[in-house]
């Protein structure tokens, strides 16, 4: 089959097309023709030889999937061979062909193409996990989103807008402010506005009660600036940088709390049970139409270099989707 290879860490053009053996599904696994692929940020962070795969993944690209299941273990689960799904996996995207665990798949949301359901599970999986897991939004609390015009982003705003959540989000130009305001949102250009003080004048000075931060470094003091008294910052990406100072007796004094999440090395079963969560209260939204993936451009597998390329350059409003 044909596969996008890492030939070496480095730029865009280290994505070579290369020829590997066809996969074959373990126990708990299905093999999937994929239909298309989604480029996400971990992508680019394994390319430069800085995260990666974890033990047993494949060394080929890809968190995420759509496509046909052509053989695997179906029995006793909700699909059987010759099913459309799109699935989360640990890395094999990149490819022709792919296996997933049978309890990291979902249908195709009525209404959608394979195109736009291989720009769900990345996305999806993470935010569920950490804005409404681990972060706890609740009914009427503020959701600050840095990166809002990205796939994690959109994605973001659109869920927490579905739930009734007030939404701000940050980006870095006056045309994505207009973008995630179209997704209902509260827009503000960081390049021009100090985020902080837009943050406390939008909340009446009591701040966001959850904030997704990708970003970090020195973010997280000024997160905490704008941050509701018990409100939790939730770390998906060290954009900024790894390390950061804050004032801690400020921290206590508010009740305020910092954690964060990687996805993909956690096992099957924790991701199991957010794919049950995902189908119950998010496919439905999606097949409604009240909310749905943004493609921002599609591509073909051979020209993954392309895709890594914009998603470096911060050109997308959305997802950047490879078909096969």
């Amino acid at each position: 089959m044909r596969a996008i290879e890492i030939k070496e860490p480095g730029g865009p053009e280290v994505l070579v097309v290369g020829e590997r053996p066809m996969p074959e599904p373990g126990p708990g696994e299905v093999l999937i023709k994929v239909a298309a692929a989604g480029i996400n940020r971990p992508d680019v962070f394994q390319r430069q030889g800085n995260y990666a795969p974890p033990p047993g993944a494949s060394d080929i690209p890809g968190l995420e999937v759509a496509g046909e299941i052509v053989s695997g273990a179906v029995e006793g689960s909700p699909f059987k061979v010759g099913d459309q799904v799109c699935a989360l996996v640990a890395g094999g995207g990149y490819a022709e062909y792919c296996v997933a665990p049978i309890e990291q798949c979902l249908p195709i949301p009525k209404g959608l193409s394979l195109v736009e359901a291989a720009g769900l599970p990345e996305t999806y999986y993470t935010v569920w996990s950490n804005v409404f897991d681990r972060g706890r939004l609740s009914e009427g609390e503020t959701l600050l989103v840095h990166g809002g015009a990205s796939g994690i982003g959109t994605t973001a705003i659109q869920l927490a807008v579905a739930m009734g959540n007030p939404v701000i989000a940050t980006v870095g130009s006056d045309e994505r402010v207009k973008a995630v305001e179209a997704l209902g949102a509260k827009g503000i250009n960081y390049k021009t506005q100090d985020f902080v003080e837009e943050v406390r004048k939008l909340t009446n000075k009591r701040g966001a009660d959850v904030i997704l931060d990708m970003v970090a470094g020195d973010y997280i003091e000024r997160d905490l600036q704008c941050l509701a008294d018990d409100g939790r910052i939730v770390i998906i990406a060290t954009l900024g940088g790894t390390a950061a100072s804050f004032n801690a007796s400020s921290l206590m004094r508010r009740r305020q709390t910092i954690t964060g999440s990687t996805l993909r090395p956690r096992p099957v079963a924790f991701k199991a049970q957010i794919a049950k969560n995902l189908q119950q209260h998010v496919w439905p939204l999606l097949e409604a139409g009240k909310i749905k993936p943004i493609i921002y451009a599609q591509i073909d597998l051979s020209e993954a270099s392309k895709g890594h390329a914009m998603m470096e350059a911060g050109e997308q409003i959305g997802k950047i989707i490879m078909t096969v």
